[in-house]
């Protein structure tokens, strides 16, 4: 796909306006993952922004995001990091029919401290 109808697949999927960020790192700053992350929230929004979609649909980044707004939250500009990233990963899915984690992987990767938020974060990470 032609990187300016990945820019513009990726916007109209998520709603999200990128040209508001004010790029404070807010989002950044309150991310649970952000150690986990190659690109980081703030980061998706620029690179979106800038139509720099494909290094994005290539990084585990979009599966590490928790999808737990803390970013969307912490905004000053409701720009909604998190709904990017969850295009962006959307976008994959659809364009490759690949799928990170399967429904029958899931049981093998519990453990009884893990958060109800991870399985349900779990659940959105594959296509049925």
């Amino acid at each position: 796909m032609e990187q300016k109808n990945l820019k513009e697949t990726v916007l109209r999927i998520s709603g999200v306006n990128p040209r508001k960020c004010m790029k404070c790192g807010k989002c950044s700053g309150t991310c649970p993952s952000y150690d986990e992350m190659e690109f980081h929230p703030h980061q998706f929004v620029y690179m979106v922004e800038n139509g720099e979609i494909e290094p994005l649909m290539a990084s585990k980044s979009i599966y590490r995001c928790l999808t737990c707004f803390a970013c969307v939250e912490r905004c000053p500009r409701q720009v909604e990091p998190a709904k990017l990233i969850e295009a962006v990963r959307l976008t994959v899915i659809r364009q490759q029919g690949q799928n990170h984690l399967k429904p029958d992987a899931i049981p093998a990767l519990l453990d009884e401290d893990m958060p109800q938020q991870a399985l349900v974060t779990a659940m959105r990470k594959y296509a049925k």
